[in-house]
């Protein structure tokens, strides 16, 4: 909870601080605003070094204690973001004037420090490698915890959601209420490295003396580590061929690309893309983006205890996913919106109507999460090399990684187009990105949830005629289930 607190804030800090420092630049240059398309490019490629922070975990692991490899990589993600709050101290940056406090004018940010702005855009890239690798350690684990049991993984799941959320609704609010209109929002992320050491901190006491006996026992069988790197580089891209051969080759798989992929890059879309367009177009304040992201992670958490109180009358995941296609529809009100600039009040009507939006995508991925992990423990046997729910989960977060490292800058290029014909406006673009966009993204989702066996039904009992809440299939049973999945084998077949 403390590395998530410490996470909200400069995630939500760092967009905030690039939307403002690049309006600033065309404000101070008198040219057209390149300002949505650049938040773009910085989430984005903080995305993407994601995964290949999630590549590093396997050979890490091997060679060092999972309590040591999790520690180092806060600690260095801390140091990273230290990093962006000393280069501006070095160029003449300071907190913001206590006179901006209450009501900060739209276009001075003179407090700030004097680099080049797209020098943020390295630094929060790198700091995504250590981000994957925790989110990665944070995702997988429950199923070594309880096993393949649909029903543990899903309130195993959505127990940790809910922490996680706790800590990031007030992060959030914290970020957007407190730190920076107190400190300005180049040193509104004071408090990351803190947590993060003491994240660390809490890691470290950490008891595991069997993994430590197993990495004795097994070190001197391991391959040098750089080797280790480059063949978990290897296996990774052999992975994401794996998991789109299981994926595309299989009904009972196919429909999880728009179901799990899709539905996670719209809520990150919300989250990093809309939300700090709105923010700053239409309420004059970038830093009120983390009041609608609070909203956002209060919906999470909502999302996150309904599975647990529907665990047992819900038994798949395809009602949630189908309310959470639905809902992606809100966003249409955002083009015909059009709040009086300047009131935070209209920032939390923003964040209220947020809530329902990911209340739908939370409780959709924490169900489809345990799913994911309960079925594709009952076909592990049948891959080489690689895990099957290792392989899908790799072609999935590729899946949505590149889908938003490319849509993201190229829809901030096109509000920043809208936004320089119009003065400001980006109503019609919001009406494209937010309403056209989302409900391209409603009618995937929601049809999707038709095409496994078994899913017409409102509340389906099984899926593809197999009981999640059974126990996996092992040893001689896989035989005669894998003659029952003929399209899966195949396509493990063809990779062998």
């Amino acid at each position: 909870m403390l590395y998530k607190f410490g996470l909200e804030a400069f995630n939500g800090s760092i967009v905030a601080l690039a939307t403002n420092r690049y309006d600033y630049e065309a404000f101070l240059n008198k040219t057209p605003s390149r300002t949505f398309a650049r938040v773009g490019l910085l989430t984005g490629l903080n995305q993407a070094f994601q995964c290949v922070g999630s590549i590093l975990i396997a050979p890490l692991v091997k060679h060092f204690r999972t309590k040591n490899v999790l520690l180092s990589a806060v600690m260095i993600f801390g140091l990273f973001t230290a990093v962006l709050l000393i280069v501006d101290a070095a160029t003449g940056g300071s907190f913001a004037p206590p006179a901006y406090r209450k009501k900060h004018p739209k276009n001075d940010f003179s407090y700030y420090g004097d680099y080049a702005n797209d020098g943020i855009i390295p630094i929060y890239t790198f700091a995504g490698v250590a981000y994957g690798m925790v989110e990665l350690i944070r995702r997988v684990i429950p199923r070594d915890i309880v096993g393949g049991d649909v029903r543990k993984l899903r309130l195993m799941d959505a127990f940790v959601h809910i922490l996680y959320e706790v800590a990031g609704t007030s992060g959030a609010f914290c970020t957007a209420l407190g730190l920076i209109p107190r400190f300005g929002n180049n040193y509104s992320f004071l408090i990351t490295p803190i947590c993060f050491a003491f994240a660390a901190v809490a890691w470290f006491f950490i008891r595991e003396e069997k993994r430590a006996a197993q990495i004795e026992g097994a070190l001197g069988d391991q391959p040098p580590f750089l080797k280790a790197v480059l063949v978990g580089f290897w296996l990774f891209i052999e992975s994401v061929w794996t998991g789109g051969k299981i994926l595309f080759t299989s009904r009972k798989f196919v429909w999880l690309v728009p179901g799990y992929a899709v539905a996670l890059y719209m809520h990150r879309y919300l989250e990093n893309g809309l939300a700090p367009a709105i923010a700053r177009r239409y309420l004059g304040n970038s830093a009120w983006s983390q009041i609608a992201v609070g909203g956002s992670n209060f919906g999470e958490l909502l999302g996150a205890v309904s599975v647990i109180l529907f665990a047992g009358s819900i038994p798949t995941p395809m009602p949630f996913l189908r309310l959470d296609s639905l809902l992606l529809l809100i966003v249409w009100y955002l083009g015909y919106w059009y709040p009086p600039s300047g009131e935070m009040n209209q920032a939390w009507i923003m964040a209220a109507t947020f809530i329902p939006i990911s209340f739908g995508w939370a409780a959709g991925d924490v169900s489809l999460a345990a799913y994911i992990q309960s079925s594709l423990a009952r076909v592990e046997s049948r891959t080489t090399n690689v895990s099957a729910l290792g392989a899908v989960m790799a072609f999935l977060y590729s899946f949505y990684i590149v889908t938003y490292a490319i849509c993201s800058p190229l829809l901030g290029k096109y509000i920043d187009s809208v936004s320089n014909k119009n003065n400001g406006d980006i109503h019609q673009a919001v009406r494209m990105v937010g309403g056209v966009h989302f409900t391209v993204a409603c009618v995937l989702v929601l049809c999707s949830t038709f095409v496994p066996k078994g899913a017409l039904s409102l509340n389906p009992p099984l899926l593809s005629d197999g009981h999640l809440d059974e126990k996996p299939i092992v040893d001689g049973a896989v035989k005669e289930e894998a003659r029952k999945e003929g399209a899966v084998e195949e396509a493990i077949a063809s990779i062998k």
